[in-house]
């Protein structure tokens, strides 16, 4: 789904994850790489179609307003292009107890401990999901993603190509995707997943409403501000279920509720979620704007749907604060936030929500 922002895959070497996954994690990884090509050269091919070509040169301006106006990390990064042939570039798994929203980590010598586990092969993520319903209870997701980054650290080999489940994507929208990835690559805290992807999410939103504004025509304004909206509002759904999913659990760690007096509650708070939504998709409709991409993420909803969604949106108006702390300089903003990631982490969080708090 594109209102997620993409995972994050990491190959490590080591560790306790069998090894069996760190060898489809590093050739998915490689075959992405060898398929590869640099833009100069398709743009140069007569054989690249002509709206192949108009989109990577799109891509490419992007990519130097990241750097020239954003601050964001100037390497070898979306400098060529790879034609997956495939709906997303990975498959991730996320996880979480029946009664809590707290996903379930795993962790990696390199990556640290992320709230996910991606796979290159739908079917092998299924898997996994089946076995952590079946032998631990847990309820799960699978869902795909178009992009993922390698923060730099392979840059040496290409760096991280721009990729065919997203180079179609509307102006606005590809713009907040290659910002979000950058971001990633300028500051990231190993086994801090909230922190990492708030801040690169407030990047891709500060980022992206600076390139709608200065480089974008009239139409691509009006896309992106149809598209956000939708958006905006489905995100603010998310937010209350989550609150009322929360309160629930909480009472239920006071009380020690029974199991069919929190199955009720839960079931209540689920379905006052959907009613919600299918609410705000009428208003859609009689907008005469009609959109369906959500469905599958509502009727498949769980602590797992809302726990994701909590590492993107919690902390961005933190950074959003801090950014404006920073008069807007991008030069200061990112040295902020390099400096919060060198804190310890309970420091790190404290510092954060009196940023939010204001």
């Amino acid at each position: 789904m594109v209102w997620l922002a993409a995972g994050l895959i990491l190959a490590g070497l080591g560790g306790c994850t069998p090894a069996g996954y760190y060898a489809q994690a590093v050739g998915g990884h490689l075959a992405l790489l060898q398929a590869a090509r640099p833009i100069d050269e398709l743009l140069a091919d007569p054989a690249s179609p002509a709206e192949l070509k108009s989109r990577l040169a799109l891509a490419r301006r992007i990519r130097a307003f990241a750097v020239a106006e954003l601050g964001l990390p100037d390497n070898a990064s979306y400098q060529r292009y790879s034609d997956l042939r495939r709906r997303a570039a990975v498959w991730n798994v996320a996880a979480a107890p029946p009664d809590s929203l707290t996903l379930r980590r795993w962790c990696f010598p390199v990556a640290g401990c992320v709230a996910y586990r991606g796979y290159y092969d739908e079917a092998e993520a299924r898997a996994l999901a089946e076995r952590l319903t079946r032998e631990e209870g847990l309820e799960v997701r699978v869902y795909g993603v178009p992009a993922y980054s390698t923060l730099g650290w392979l840059n040496w080999a290409g760096g991280d190509p721009l990729l065919s489940t997203f180079i179609r994507y509307p102006e606005g929208e590809l713009a907040r995707l290659l910002f979000h990835e950058l971001a990633h690559q300028q500051v990231y805290v190993g086994g801090d997943t909230a922190f990492n992807e708030s801040y690169a999410t407030a990047v891709e939103r500060l980022g992206v409403a600076r390139w709608l504004s200065s480089q974008a025509g009239d139409a691509a304004r009006r896309e992106y501000a149809a598209f956000d909206a939708r958006r905006q509002a489905f995100r603010q759904l998310v937010r209350q279920a989550r609150a009322e999913l929360a309160a629930i659990y909480e009472q239920n760690r006071a009380q020690a509720l029974t199991e069919s007096a929190l199955a009720a509650m839960k079931s209540e708070a689920m379905a006052g979620f959907r009613q919600r939504y299918q609410a705000l998709k009428a208003s859609w409709a009689a907008a005469g704007t009609p959109y369906d991409a959500y469905d599958p993420w509502v009727a498949g909803a769980n602590n797992a749907f809302f726990g994701i969604q909590a590492a993107y949106d919690d902390g961005v108006p933190a950074f959003e604060a801090l950014f404006a702390r920073e008069g807007g300089d991008w030069g200061r903003f990112h040295a902020a936030v390099q400096a919060l990631a060198a804190l310890p982490q309970a420091e790190r969080q404290q510092r954060l929500q009196a940023l939010a708090d204001g």
